[in-house]
């Protein structure tokens, strides 16, 4: 592969694969937050938080790290009081036990308010911080790292007029991330230009293993490991792919202070990415460059698939992040390239249907759910097993099977985001 065309991809990677402390949605309201105080340089007595829909859902139901709460409230608060603007997407890395019990005396008061705001972007946040004389506006738009405005009474520090994400979203570039070059370029690049994902494997088998330890949501990863020690369940790659997987995300999603390597701007699709190739790699007792070359697929796969539905929609990201594991896993048991292409049709074919109801402790469930299809759909595309471009929205091409899906999720699932959104706010 050229030169150049290395490069981009390992841009990429360090781009889109960053570390992150608790649920992207929430911890971006609070970076929104940690920015407006920063701007304004005093505390603030109250502050505003208006976000469209799915920032809104995905805020509802899932914890904030270090505080044993849920709620977008919280999380601006926490943000104001405590985060380090920054820290990017571990601004409450820094956070006391002070900070939390201060954040959650605002809440309690009512100073902090929620507002859903009908907006085009899928992934929008307004954060207004004020005193009684003076305010500052921080808005987020696209990315959850991605501050578009800052402002103080009135007055803009920054802004940016740019509406383009800083990731692969033009046809030019998609044509160039496509699976055949992801293939090639794992399969090329120097291992020292990927050693950086290692990094990943250390963070999510970090919070894996709290997961696996401690109590934390459902339990899922832990229970599925607690019936492999008692002989109910098989001690082999997909039981373990699916506890240590679903551990992590148990733990992340309760509110553990671990941070996780995210990837396409989610945590836990960094965790369902990885974890589930790092598994396999350890059951198969695979190379170190072996795993890397698999991480690399894995990663870009998810990142490829994700241009085409968006940082958040109505279709869960963890059946798009396991797409990737799927492919990373078939590379482990040395599958080529056109079988790489029969698990990403296998997982389509599969979960790809599954909705996002927010992020919730309940995620580890679906986390799960993706990660034995994974398993299943990498063991039948190394034995040439596929599902045909006759069934459903499979394509014979694989970059028309991916962009079946994003069609489906940008476009057939819109009225589908607001009927949850719907339910969940009226429960």
């Amino acid at each position: 592969m050229d030169c150049s065309d290395c490069r981009k991809f390992i841009e990429l990677l360090k781009t889109e694969v960053v570390p992150a402390l608790g649920c992207t949605e929430p911890i971006a309201v609070a970076l929104a937050a940690s920015k407006g105080i920063q701007a304004l340089e005093k505390e603030a007595e109250s502050i505003d938080v208006f976000v469209s829909g799915n920032i809104l859902k995905n805020g509802m139901g899932v914890g904030i790290p270090g505080t044993g709460m849920t709620g977008l409230d919280i999380a601006a608060a926490l943000g104001a009081i405590g985060g380090n603007p920054d820290a990017e997407l571990e601004v409450l890395k820094d956070i006391t036990k002070e900070d939390v019990n201060e954040a959650v005396k605002m809440v309690e008061e009512g100073k902090v308010t929620i507002i859903h705001k009908n907006v085009p972007d899928k992934l929008y946040i307004e954060v207004i911080c004020k005193t009684k004389e003076e305010y500052s506006k921080v808005v987020i738009k696209q990315k959850h790292t991605n501050i578009v405005l800052i402002e103080r009474n009135g007055n803009a520090i920054f802004k940016d007029n740019s509406s383009e994400e800083n990731v692969v979203t033009t046809t030019e570039d998609r044509d160039f991330a496509t699976i055949d070059n992801i293939h090639e370029f794992a399969h090329d690049v120097e291992l020292d230009d990927i050693k950086f994902l290692l990094e990943s494997v250390k963070l999510n088998k970090n919070v894996a293993k709290e997961g696996l330890e401690g109590d934390y949501g459902l339990k899922v990863g832990k229970t599925i490991a607690e019936n492999v020690k008692k002989g109910i369940l098989c001690d082999d790659i997909q039981s373990y792919a699916m506890s240590l997987t679903a551990a992590a995300s148990d733990a992340r999603m309760a509110g553990c202070m671990c941070p996780v390597m995210s990837n396409s701007g989610s945590g836990n699709q960094g965790i369902t990415v990885t974890l589930p190739i790092v598994a396999v790699a350890e059951k198969l007792e695979s190379s170190e460059e072996k795993l890397l070359r698999a991480l690399a697929i894995g990663h870009l796969t998810a990142i490829h698939i994700k241009t085409y539905l968006g940082r958040l929609s109505a279709l869960c990201g963890a059946t798009v992040a396991a797409t990737g594991a799927s492919v990373g896993i078939t590379y482990l048991l040395g599958g080529n390239c056109t079988q790489a292409k029969y698990a990403i049709k296998n997982m389509v074919g599969n979960v790809a249907g599954m909705i996002c109801d927010g992020a919730k402790i309940g995620c580890a469930l679906k986390v799960s759910t993706c990660t034995s299809a994974a398993v299943q759909s990498a063991l039948l595309a190394i034995n040439d097993i596929v599902i045909s471009e006759k069934e459903g929205v499979i394509d014979r091409d694989i970059e028309k099977t991916i962009k079946n899906l994003g069609t489906i999720a940008t476009q057939g699932m819109n009225q589908t985001d607001n009927v949850i959104l719907d339910i969940m706010v009226s429960k």
